[in-house]
């Protein structure tokens, strides 16, 4: 395996070394496999399971990547036993219907594992690769095309990607902006002239937003193509971060950027988690696409991204084969021995999805696409991918498959409390004498090495709600790729009122259903059934118990609250003054900002009369941008403004001040803190009672307006109505 990681004096002795490398491999395989097949009684084996978890308490106690990689022998060993055990030790059976539910646990447990092994290469050692500087002469710096593809976004989201990427520092000559309309809309075309940006169109739509890059592609001579979704607003620093590494290797084909997301996702607003628990995108930019970079096997995004021409148009330009344009499109260049990168430095944030439904249909087309790819360009063959690449690519292409596996985890246990059929034919002492030390390590290790990109459990909560959507589509793509459409996201949408989506949560509910039966069922075996087999009643009730939190928390997702602003707020501290009609001027701090207006932290109390006009200043280094605006709300030391209309110029001046900012994603990336697991099981556990009130509330309304008769319309109210249409 190669990786982009260059020896040098500081690289420990193993990696300059590849004999006393090769050596200290095959040591380490001999001695894992004599400890993952010994034979040990029940004592034994928890007399070791016993050992090697306070071995790794202490050694995760030391900071370093030795000590991470030597938790992951221990997590590998645990769970190799554990595995190792199940496919010898409990499969005999006579029962046809235990050895179907048992073959199907098992298989659930065999993709957990390989992810599990395939996760840890992955995460084990990030390349954090840091940007070059460009070349002081800046003629020698090359030029770029900007492409900001849209189709049916509306143009209030559009247009500060427009004015930030405009502002973006490099020479005015070097650099072109092309929006990329395949909605082919008027009033773009009337913005971009405005602006004094290209207004490009093409007279189909096919291949969506691949085939609209490509038909650019074509028009334009930039050497470098910087890429943003329409609603990633690009920092001034872009360029001048992402560009170094391109003239430092000339095989570079792309450079990727994470994405990051200054509105919250549905997980994060109907669950009140924004900016208190990593997101659901955070691990894979925050670690894995880090990790991904020391075997150079970054991946294309879509988006926040340069790629260098010649490359591109070598794979053929952006792939059009499968809906993950993106993936597909760095999987090619790879297989041609072209380099990738990836900087794990926010210079852009964007909009995420509103609505659970709208976030479902995002997951289930990069679902079916990396199902697409699977099977019609598997890493795993063909020519081109160093063996590091192959398993990269694969564990991000099984992720997708977990819908599966996370169904029968739902449902696993109630095959024993419903039918007594024992998908585990082992005693529950044995299982729990090989399942918990496969547990407890996989995340203890797992902990550490994600601590600050992904709590415990939350993976659990966001793979039950996609679960039965993944599945279906994943499974018919990889039955027959061709099948499925691409299907843009919706951004910058409303939600006026708060509701109950009962059809993204009726998978979840019912699963709740099944759960609820199968503690009834657990409940009367304890009673009635099974005094001999007590700990295994146990056992599958309190898996069961696990599974309802778990489905609490689903359907308190599934609770949307309302979304009522078109700006969106986002919390920042600046520099701030205020000017008074009467040319007094205060010196206080903004709290939060949009394109709307701000809020904004005096020293002193003040009273304005509502709309009462004035100006506010904001400040790029020394320049100062001076912004009309009207008084909103006055409360003692805090005032709200809004923006009166602004002009292009303004507008442009404004991003540069806010979201243009080169520090302010940056401050705010991979800073949650490191979360114990009793406090993770604590809040989950309370957002699952939250969502089981939810959930009762909501359809005790609907019956109570199921009953209620209509109240009958009197002739006055009938006057001057509307037929419906």
């Amino acid at each position: 395996m190669t990786s982009n990681a260059p020896a040098s004096a500081d690289t420990p002795l193993l990696g300059r070394l590849p004999w006393l490398r090769a050596i200290a491999w095959a040591v380490t395989a001999v001695l894992m496999a004599a400890l993952v097949i010994a034979p040990l009684t029940l004592n034994q084996q928890l007399t070791l399971s016993i050992a090697i978890f306070i071995a790794a308490l202490v050694i995760n106690r030391f900071g370093g990547r030795f000590a991470t990689l030597a938790m992951i022998f221990l997590s590998v060993i645990a769970s190799s036993r554990y595995m190792y055990w199940r496919l010898t030790e409990t499969m005999v059976m006579d029962n046809p219907l235990d050895l179907v539910l048992g073959v199907g646990l098992l298989m659930a447990e065999l993709y957990a594992f390989i992810v599990l092994l395939l996760g840890y290469v992955q995460t084990a050692w990030p390349l954090e690769r840091k940007p070059v500087a460009m070349p002081d002469d800046v003629a020698q710096w090359p030029t770029v095309d900007l492409f900001i593809p849209t189709y049916n976004e509306p143009l209030s989201v559009v247009r500060a990607t427009v004015l930030a990427a405009q502002s973006i520092d490099w020479p005015r000559d070097k650099l072109k902006i092309f929006v990329l309309d395949d909605g082919r809309r008027e009033e773009f075309r009337v913005f971009c002239e405005a602006v004094g940006v290209s207004h490009v169109t093409r007279d189909n739509n096919r291949h969506a937003k691949a085939g609209n890059i490509n038909a650019a592609l074509k028009h334009t001579t930039g050497e470098f193509i910087a890429i943003f979704d329409c609603d990633h607003i690009p920092t001034r620093s872009f360029l001048q971060i992402a560009m170094g590494w391109f003239g430092k290797d000339p095989k570079l084909g792309m450079v990727q950027t994470p994405h990051y997301f200054f509105s919250a996702d549905p997980f994060e607003k109907n669950l009140g988690t924004f900016g208190t628990v990593p997101n659901e995108g955070e691990l894979f930019y925050g670690l894995i696409q880090d990790g991904n970079d020391l075997w150079n096997a970054t991946f294309f995004c879509g988006s926040c991204a340069v790629l260098r021409r010649t490359i591109c148009e070598e794979v053929g330009g952006i792939a059009v084969e499968t809906v993950t344009e993106d993936a597909h499109t760095a999987l090619k260049m790879h297989r041609l021995g072209y380099n990738t990168a990836y900087l794990a430095l926010p210079q852009a944030a964007g909009l995420a999805t509103e609505s659970l439904s709208g976030h479902v249909g995002q997951r289930i087309r990069w679902a079916r696409g990396m199902a697409q790819i699977f099977r019609i360009d598997n890493p795993l063959f063909g020519r081109g991918l160093q063996w590091a690449q192959r398993l990269c690519y694969v564990n991000a292409m099984l992720h997708f498959l977990y819908g599966l596996p996370r169904l029968i985890y739902l449902t696993a246990p109630l095959a024993y409390l419903f039918f007594g059929a024992s998908v585990i034919h082992a005693s529950a002492s044995m299982i729990f004498a090989y399942a918990l030390p496969h547990i407890f390590h996989a995340n203890l290790t797992n902990s550490r090495i994600q601590g600050r990109f992904r709590y415990l459990f939350w993976n659990e909560v966001y793979e039950a709600v996609l679960a039965w959507y993944i599945f279906r589509p994943t499974l018919v793509a990889l039955i027959n790729p061709k099948l499925g459409s691409f299907n843009v996201t919706a951004k910058g949408g409303l939600i006026q009122e708060e509701y109950f989506d009962t059809s993204i949560a009726k998978a979840s509910l019912f699963l709740l259903a099944l759960n609820f039966l199968g503690v009834a069922a657990g409940l009367w075996r304890l009673t009635w059934v099974d005094p001999d087999n007590i700990a295994t009643v146990w056992l599958n009730l309190a898996w069961t118990f696990y599974n309802l939190v778990i489905l609490g928390a689903c359907v308190a997702a599934a609770n949307e609250t309302r979304q009522l602003r078109n700006a969106h707020r986002i919390t920042l501290q600046i520099p701030a003054t205020l000017y008074l009609p009467d040319g007094q001027a205060l010196q206080g701090q903004t709290s939060d900002f949009s394109t709307g207006g701000l809020g904004l932290d005096l020293p002193a109390d003040l009273s304005l009369a509502q709309d009462a006009p004035l100006a506010v200043a904001l400040y790029r280094g020394e320049t100062e941008f001076r912004f009309p605006a009207t008084v909103r709300f006055s409360r003692g030391k805090r005032l709200g403004l809004a923006f009166a209309p602004l002009s292009f110029e303004q507008e442009r001046a404004l991003v540069q001040c806010t979201t243009a900012r080169a520090d302010i994603w940056a401050a705010r990336w991979g800073n949650h803190p490191r979360a114990a697991v009793h406090r993770v099981i604590g809040h989950i556990a309370r957002i699952s009672a939250i969502g089981f009130k939810d959930m009762f509330s909501h359809y005790y309304r609907a019956g109570l307006r199921k009953l209620r008769p209509a109240a009958p319309r009197s002739p006055q109210a009938a006057v001057g109505a509307k037929e419906p249409t």
